[in-house]
């Protein structure tokens, strides 16, 4: 058996928020134009949980849990021509860029502001508090994530 990764996964609550995933059950988390960040998301295996961050809006906050439920699939936003995330670079032959799906596993009763979670952690601990970070996708080491779910308490 192979150990679980955790993640933090960025997302604007009005372009697409907890609400919309725990309605719709699972998504495909396309759209992602960094590198870097595609790299992590190729790095998720299935069963891998990942912490659903709302970003953009007052307060941003770590408000709900998914589950990695298929990992390597084709992002088709890359080649839609009418979507902003068409990339005229990428062909079908040899796409740039993927996704994964996410399933919805809960709310938290104690969602943790940006605030809170620098108060709680350093940069090595939570890359997410690290000055000038804008990654949607980074890695949470395990004893953060497992700190964060004690202080995130039960899902609502």
């Amino acid at each position: 058996m192979t150990d679980i990764s955790y993640w933090l996964m960025k997302s604007e609550p009005d372009v697409y928020g907890i609400d919309d995933l725990k309605k719709e059950g699972k998504t495909i988390w396309d759209g992602i134009r960094n590198y870097q960040a595609r790299n992590f998301m190729r790095k998720m295996e299935l069963n891998d949980l990942a912490f659903f961050y709302h970003s953009n809006c007052k307060p941003p906050k770590i408000v709900g849990l998914m589950k990695v439920t298929k990992k390597s699939l084709i992002d088709p936003t890359q080649f839609d021509t009418q979507s902003k995330y068409f990339d005229p670079k990428s062909l079908k032959e040899s796409p740039r860029w993927d996704c994964v799906e996410l399933s919805y596993l809960g709310q938290f009763n104690n969602p943790l502001s940006l605030k809170e979670l620098k108060d709680f952690y350093s940069a090595e601990d939570l890359l997410l508090v690290r000055k000038g970070n804008r990654l949607s996708i980074i890695p949470v080491p395990e004893m953060t994530a497992k700190d964060l779910l004690n202080r995130l308490g039960k899902f609502s």
